[in-house]
């Protein structure tokens, strides 16, 4: 078997693993020249990554790569473009599988279910868009082994599988930059749902339409949560099925929004047990992932919380909102293509004391500042450093500094995480 690695990220090598494992002749195609591919292994590196990929049996593609730019090039090999994903539903051991998408909160639901049903003694698995290739542990897997997959709509768009439990979270606009408009977003999202059956289930968020329509896409049941049969908030108790699973207050997850993922997971691993003291347990105890809302440190009564995950303006909204305390708040970096408008209202709303503003799109979040008649804002540094050195000036005793910039992380950082990371060890240097 011929196959084309298209995309040598950290999926990229675990497919190659794979594949390797079972005597393919492998091509590694990736746009980067200066990786470094295995000894002895052929490569197509360079501007003519994409060239002559009919020369092969398989393609597999990385998340990140859009099947479109590889059919432009070679309009013949639809039928042999899959992913990582496609691989690991066909060849799963288990039929045990839930899959988890919608524009945020994923990676916190996914994690919550993975805990709940780990408390109630599963054999459980996390993988997907949260950084684990599920192909890292196919082998591991028995026919009694749950796997909870955290799924994005860049590893949804060409599916052709679902699983036995879909679930959508709140669906926004998101990655324009990367899908043709949001009608095709949200034909990806619906990739999970299509091909289940009349014994699957269906999940979704009662309060958004989006969320609805994805599922409607489905066969299976459709369950809803936020709404009666689903786990809902009544008054200040987590409830499912007229049991009291919390209160809200007992809650480790910040924000309101996390009520959200919280009823999610709840309606999700109600389907596979009911056991309320494990739902509870891990209820309690549950902080989060990083950089969600992560508190790094108390300096001088302030405190610093690092929501680099955010990269949305609606993201950046509800962890403004997860605050009641004055607030110093980072925003900006790089472009999504989103409008900053609405944003602007919440800042002038939620007790925004001063806006740092950062990266190539502080002056459109400035231009929406002031026609939401926001004032209180400066230009940041090019450091994290100058950054957080400007946010300790700003601040005042009992004070939030809050890194949630609704923008991606380019031009000032690699990614979210490293300016995450940067933000925490700036901030654990402060005394």
């Amino acid at each position: 078997m011929k196959v084309a690695i298209v995309g040598y990220d950290t999926e990229g090598k675990v497919s190659y693993e794979h594949f390797k494992a079972r005597n393919a002749e492998i091509t590694i195609c990736d746009k980067n020249t200066s990786i470094v591919v295995p000894d002895g292994v052929d490569s197509q590196l360079g501007e003519t990554y994409l060239d002559d990929l009919d020369r092969f049996d398989v393609i597999v593609r990385t998340p990140g790569i859009y099947p479109g730019k590889i059919l432009a090039k070679n309009p013949e090999v639809a039928d042999k473009i899959t992913s990582q994903t496609n691989i690991f539903f066909k060849h799963s051991p288990t039929k045990n599988i839930i899959g988890v998408t919608g524009t945020k909160g994923k990676g916190t639901t996914s994690s919550l279910i993975t805990a709940m049903l780990e408390k109630s003694g599963k054999h459980v698995f996390l993988g997907g868009n949260i950084g684990v290739p599920p192909l890292t542990f196919i082998d591991e897997l028995t026919p009694d082994s749950w796997v909870i997959l955290e799924l994005s709509s860049f590893q949804l768009i060409d599916l052709r599988y679902s699983p036995h439990i879909a679930v959508c979270l709140m669906v926004e606009s998101e990655h324009l930059d990367w899908h043709e408009d949001m009608e095709e977003y949200i034909a990806a999202k619906q990739q999970l749902f299509i091909n289940q059956k009349s014994d699957d289930v269906a999940i979704y968020y009662a309060k958004n339409d989006d969320s609805l329509s994805i599922a409607d896409a489905s066969e299976a049941t459709q369950i809803p949560y936020y709404e009666i049969p689903g786990a809902i908030i009544k008054g200040d108790s987590v409830v499912m099925h007229n049991q009291e699973i919390c209160k809200t207050s007992e809650l480790m997850l910040l924000g309101k929004h996390n009520w959200q993922n919280v009823c999610a997971a709840i309606t999700t691993v109600w389907q596979i047990t009911q056991d309320v003291d494990s739902l509870r347990e891990v209820l309690l105890s549950f902080k989060g992932l990083e950089h969600r809302l992560e508190f790094v440190k108390e300096v001088n009564k302030v405190k610093y919380y690092d929501d680099s995950f955010g990269t949305t303006p609606a993201t950046a909204t509800v962890a403004i909102e997860a605050f009641s305390a004055p607030k110093i708040l980072i925003l900006g970096g790089s472009d999504k293509g989103a409008s900053f408008d609405e944003l602007a209202k919440a800042v002038r709303k939620n007790n925004v004391r001063n806006v740092i503003l950062i990266g190539e799109r502080a002056k459109h979040i400035e231009f929406a500042l002031k026609r939401a008649g926001y004032k209180n804002y400066v230009i940041g540094g090019n450091t994290m450093q100058e950054i957080v050195n400007k946010a300790r000036e700003l601040a005042e005793p009992n004070d939030i500094v809050l890194l949630s910039t609704a923008c991606a992380s380019f031009g000032l950082f690699q990614n979210y995480k490293d300016r995450g990371d940067q933000f925490k060890q700036v901030v654990q240097a402060l005394s």
